[in-house]
C-alpha cells in the first residue's frame, strides 16, 4: 500500500506541476505571439517552459537533485510531448479551423500524461525508492560532474 501512496503522490504532484507549467507556458506564448509566427512562438516558450518544469519536477514532484545528467535527460523525456503538442497545435488551428490563442490548451493538455512515465524515468533512473523521510537531500555523484 505504500508504494501506492507514492506512486499516487508524484501523480498528483505532478498533475499540479503540469497544470503550472502549462500556465507558464500559455502566457509565454501569448506574450511571445505578438512578436513571433505562432508555431516559432510555440516552440519558443515549450523550450522556457521545460527548464522550468525540470526544476519544478526535480524539487516538488521526485524530490531529486538536480544533475547535469538529468537536466540532458529531461528535454529528451519530453519529446513526445513536445510532438504531441505542435502536431496537436497544427491540427487544431489549420484544419479544425481553432483560434490560435486558444489551441494550444488542448494541445498542451493532450499531451501531458504521455509525459509522466517518461520524466520520471529521466529524473529517477528507474528507481522507485524517494529519499528518507527527514533526510537532507545532498548533491549526487552526477550532479558534481
Amino acid at each position: 500500500m505504500g508504494t501506492r501512496l507514492v506512486i499516487y503522490g508524484r501523480i498528483l504532484r505532478f498533475a499540479t506541476i503540469g497544470v503550472l507549467n502549462t500556465g507558464i507556458y500559455y502566457a509565454l506564448y501569448l506574450i511571445l505571439r505578438l512578436i513571433l509566427p505562432y508555431l516559432v512562438a510555440h516552440v519558443c516558450a515549450f523550450l522556457l517552459a521545460m527548464i522550468a518544469s525540470y526544476f519544478l519536477n526535480c524539487y516538488f514532484t521526485f524530490k531529486t537533485t538536480p544533475s547535469w545528467r538529468s537536466f540532458l535527460l529531461f528535454p529528451l523525456s519530453n519529446v513526445v510531448n513536445f510532438l504531441l503538442s505542435t502536431v496537436g497545435l497544427y491540427v487544431l488551428v489549420q484544419h479544425i479551423g481553432m483560434d490560435e490563442r486558444l489551441a494550444a490548451i488542448p494541445a498542451a493538455v493532450i499531451a501531458i500524461p504521455f509525459t509522466f512515465l517518461v520524466a520520471q524515468f529521466a529524473l529517477t533512473g528507474g528507481r522507485d525508492e524517494q529519499p528518507a523521510r527527514g533526510s537532507t537531500s545532498q548533491p549526487s555523484e552526477e550532479s558534481a560532474a
